[in-house]
């Protein structure tokens, strides 16, 4: 069950000459699991293999986008096609529209959208229209959501009420964040308490209707309701932060699933097939508030990417023609590996609780419910990163963090969950 990883070893020293870290993203570099991180050569279906050989059975999926697996047929097919036509071009190309027309017929709350190239300036510019459109300067957002790294939403948690907020990171001034309250998540009053406090104050409330950065935590029933009503009865934009469940939890994102229809959404790299793609979108009304239209400025070089767009037409179309065969699949399969990683850890005596929400799941490492923040950061991170390792000895690639989401796709099979929980039983047996 051990693995050789000499060349992986050796491009990660040479990795650490050029990259803080040796990585380009910090969660690459298994800091909080422990353990060398391998270095991945291709990809392809539910597998990912690493430099050195070893085959890993992959639960992260790009975090999150892959929900055909890696190299999907079409996906590749299409990347390749336009790739032969140019990679970019800094103009307009048709590919854009017959995208967004896909995202529109998923996502009846958005009329129109604008392309970007990522989640984190999605969810900048999500912020900054609404902004414009109420004449407001504060924004809520909830502790353990991520919405990238943007400097107004690198804020810690505040105490149970508003608060000002916290810079989360070396290099934001506090008075970056000063407009930014940080409540904790599925907390009606807290947010109650919010809008008493910051009177006709709060441009928008940006949540991750599931959330997916403190692990996969659901919204309790009734919550989201709850939110919706708020925001509109105090005139505050909400911003449903759809980069992570949008088309994964259902064909029409979380908003689908929960019948919550926002003022805005942000989407994220699933609409370019795993490409780099982001985008966020509304009612013709507030989008039209962009430029070149109206007076909110937000441009990019790459909006609209060529490759980009053809991926995400290929994912799009194959996952709307199939989507009353997919999602169910994925969700009773999903439901299967939880229960029985669930089984594997009682019968071993390891405390283990999940949350999942379709083909998006966590399990973590504790003997309380977890719902939001205060009940999530108590895990057992040390234990977790026990796991990890004794699965990745197996073949086995789940997140390198307890506070992240894992996830299924197409690609994945009966006996991929079988083996699965096959060697989760081998390592609750060994962590005793």
């Amino acid at each position: 069950m051990s693995r050789k990883l000499d060349l992986s070893h050796s491009l990660q020293q040479r990795a650490e000459t050029f990259f803080p870290g040796g990585v380009n993203s910090p969660v690459r570099a298994f800091r909080a699991v422990g353990g060398e991180p391998p270095m991945i050569a291709s990809g392809k279906g539910a597998r990912m293999i690493d430099v050195d050989g070893n085959s890993y059975l992959d639960y992260v999926l790009s975090w999150g986008p892959l929900m055909l697996g890696h190299c999907a047929p079409e996906v590749v097919a299409a990347v390749a096609e336009a790739n032969a036509k140019g990679t970019s071009f800094g103009a307009s190309t048709p590919a854009e529209a017959d995208l967004a027309a896909l995202v529109v017929e998923a996502f009846p709350s958005i009329e129109k959208l604008r392309f970007v190239s990522s989640g984190t300036e999605a969810t900048m510019s999500a912020i900054r229209l609404a902004r414009a459109a109420t004449n407001r300067k504060y924004i809520v957002k909830f502790e353990g959501c991520y919405h990238g790294h943007s400097d107004a939403l690198l804020v810690k948690a505040g105490s149970g009420v508003a608060t000002f907020g916290i810079p989360g990171s070396a290099g934001v001034p506090e008075e970056f964040v000063k407009f930014t309250l940080a409540l904790p998540y599925n907390n009606v009053p807290a947010l109650e308490e919010a809008f008493a406090k910051f009177k006709d104050q709060i441009a928008c409330v940006i949540i991750e209707p599931v959330v997916g950065n403190m692990g996969c935590v659901p919204p309790r029933p009734g919550y989201l309701q709850a939110v919706r009503e708020l925001t509109q009865r105090e005139g505050t934009l909400l911003i449903l932060d759809e980069v992570m469940t949008g088309f994964r939890v259902s064909f029409g994102g979380a908003q689908e699933l929960y019948n919550i229809k926002p003022d805005l959404t942000t989407l994220g790299k699933v609409i370019g097939g795993g490409l780099p793609v982001g985008a966020y979108g509304g009612s013709a009304t507030l989008m039209d508030q962009i430029s070149p239209l109206g007076p909110v400025y937000q441009a990019g070089t790459l909006s609209g990417n060529p490759l980009a767009m053809a991926a995400g037409i290929a994912m799009l179309k194959t996952l709307g023609e199939n989507r009353k065969m997919i999602y169910p699949a994925l969700n009773v399969m999903a439901a299967k590996l939880v229960a029985g990683i669930l089984d594997a850890a009682k019968s071993a005596g390891v405390p283990l609780v999940a949350n999942q929400v379709g083909s998006m799941f966590t399990w973590f490492f504790a003997d309380h419910e977890v719902f939001d923040w205060d009940t999530a950061a108590p895990c057992d991170t040390a234990l977790f990163g026990r796991y990890h390792r004794g699965m990745l000895d197996r073949g086995i690639w789940l997140p390198p963090s307890q506070f992240e989401a894992a996830f299924l796709s197409t690609a994945h099979t009966a006996a991929d969950i079988d083996l699965t929980i096959a060697a989760a039983r081998e390592v609750f047996a060994s962590l005793k």
